[in-house]
């Protein structure tokens, strides 16, 4: 589980920016809470801003850091830039590191683990656990000096091939490092991106073979659209051993590039033969009609002509039922593009609810969606605004729970008002 996200300078935010996900005091809503040891751990949070208010770039820095956790002894090659972003609107915030840190558990172990770079070098990282209760170090750096309390000889071995653009904590992992290992666990296997479950084609043949994920697509598609009544899914694959065997239709860029992809699997593959398999994926809706002497039939539908709304929730249904099912952390921006009001409240509840969510699940999201507001669904402290400032440009991230509200108080009023800012201040004229 996320216990708590904290970046600095990066993009519209200039100084510390925290997500916490420890529960405050609130009296509402406690069945929601998921305990861990003495702490009480909120199972969502909601984001709210106005455009271009730096909303987005809470899950734009995560995705980031994840990314790079996740890549960094791969794709950090000799002199390769760092993808950070800084704050961009001063002449100081550029040359300073972008800084991101994570508190979070996994099989009931706390780890803290955080870096900051530029984009020429890592200039400080650590990671500490808790497997016994108490916090000890895994490892610690300064630049390119590095500082261990236990397997000192091994992990020196290891800081001695570690780049100065690359992490130590992705390197180590590459080595078996068991800490490392274990550590990072959590950000390649329990964190989910919904930028990542755009294409169901693609889903539907990673997926076809789980007839559970098939079915949790099918529920999603007739939550989203009351006249679809069943999905079918037609998955055929055919292995592609040579250029001859690729399909006619495609383009010769497409082609050239299926082409050395298969060269670089057959150079770095083990066997002696390497698969490329092109799959041919059909799905079509079921809809109750009726024919001209009025009886009932059911009529299919193709999925390209299904609304944005339908082929959206059928999109993102994979990773909201893996991390539901699994546990760990899903992450959606604009949650509410292309998706009614109600179907978002769907989302959300799953992970409100004990019986649907019952490995302890979470969601960050951004949104517009007020109706989220009316305090019957999620609890004060789930509810977070992103400001910017009108003089410097700086994004600001706080909670609701920073403010003295009363628990009978309309929130969405208040936020429509003003009252927690992070709302367009526009003006409407009447209509005479």
């Amino acid at each position: 589980m996320l216990i708590e996200f904290t970046v600095k300078n990066y993009r519209s935010f200039r100084d510390e920016a925290t997500l916490s996900m420890e529960a405050t005091g609130v009296s509402t809503l406690k069945s929601v809470l998921i305990p861990y040891g003495g702490m009480r751990i909120l199972p969502g949070a909601a984001i709210y801003g106005k455009n271009g208010g730096g909303k987005s770039n809470v899950i734009r820095a995560f995705w980031l850091a994840v990314q790079f956790i996740r890549n960094a002894q791969k794709t950090q090659h000799e002199k390769a830039a760092i993808p950070v972003v800084p704050f961009a609107l001063n002449d100081y915030s550029a040359s300073e590191p972008t800084e991101f840190s994570f508190v979070y558990t996994l099989d009931g172990i706390k780890y803290w683990y955080a870096f900051s770079a530029t984009k020429e070098k890592i200039y400080a990282e650590s990671l500490y656990h808790a497997p016994k209760g108490q916090k000890a170090l895994v490892f610690a750096r300064e630049g390119q000096e590095f500082t261990f309390t236990e397997e000192k000889a091994r992990r020196n071995l290891i800081s001695q091939v570690v780049a100065e653009n690359q992490l130590f904590f992705s390197v180590a992992c590459t080595m078996n490092d068991v800490a490392c290992s274990k550590a990072m666990t959590w950000f390649r296997e329990k964190i989910y991106f919904s930028r990542d479950y755009s294409d169901i084609p693609r889903q539907l043949l990673e997926y076809s073979n789980d007839s559970n994920m098939l079915k949790a697509i099918s529920d999603y598609a007739k939550a989203a659209d009351v006249g679809i009544e069943d999905m079918k899914f037609e998955i055929n694959s055919k292995e592609i051993n040579e250029e001859a065997d690729l399909p006619a239709n495609i383009s010769e860029e497409v082609k050239a590039a299926l082409v050395q992809f298969m060269h670089v699997l057959s150079e770095t593959s083990n066997n002696s033969e390497t698969h490329l398999k092109m799959g041919q994926v059909n799905a079509t809706s079921m809809h109750q009609g009726q024919n001209k002497d009025g009886t009932s039939h059911m009529f299919s539908m193709e999925l390209a002509d299904e609304s944005d709304g339908t082929r959206k929730l059928m999109a993102i249904a994979p990773a909201i039922e893996s991390v539901l099912l699994k546990g760990g952390l899903l992450l959606v921006d604009e949650i509410e593009k292309e998706l009614h009001p109600a179907l978002v409240e769907l989302i959300v509840a799953k992970f409100q609810s004990k019986k649907t969510n019952p490995n302890g699940a979470q969601i960050v999201f951004t949104t517009h969606n007020t109706d989220l507001l009316s305090m019957e669904l999620l609890r004060k402290d789930q509810l977070y605004f992103v400001d910017k400032d009108k003089e410097d440009g700086a994004s600001e991230l706080y909670s609701i729970s920073d403010f003295s509200t009363r628990t009978t108080e309309n929130v969405r009023k208040g936020y429509l008002l003003g009252k927690y800012g992070a709302a367009p201040n526009v003006e409407i004229e009447e209509v005479e």
